[in-house]
């Protein structure tokens, strides 16, 4: 049974897009593809969740982490440090507010 997603993430389908042109697939067969490979890592039994939750949080060493789990930890990470949390905003905000922020534009 066909059915729609949408990706909120255009990084990720313009990588899929641009992948699917080298491999000659379809974006929709590229997606598949890659849905295919996480599966599998996932039920390789290689590959734990918590772990890489674990390491982002800063509980435990990358060191621990398997090869999988650490190109997902990867991904993950980068993810997350491309945008500021709560406390950067409100820093810089507060930063803004008091005429001592450097303006780049």
């Amino acid at each position: 049974m066909a059915e729609s997603v949408k990706f909120a993430d255009d990084t990720f389908v313009n990588d899929a897009r641009l992948m699917s042109e080298l491999q000659s697939r379809s974006l929709a067969g590229q997606i598949m593809h890659w849905a295919r490979i996480g599966r599998a890592i996932e039920r390789s039994g290689n590959f734990d969740h918590a772990k890489i939750s674990k390491v982002l949080a800063g509980e435990m060493e990358t060191s621990a982490l398997t090869a999988e789990e650490k190109a997902v930890w990867s991904e993950r990470f980068l993810e997350e440090m491309s945008e500021p949390g709560p406390d950067e905003e409100a820093f810089f905000a507060e930063l803004r507010k008091s005429g001592n922020a450097f303006d780049a534009e």
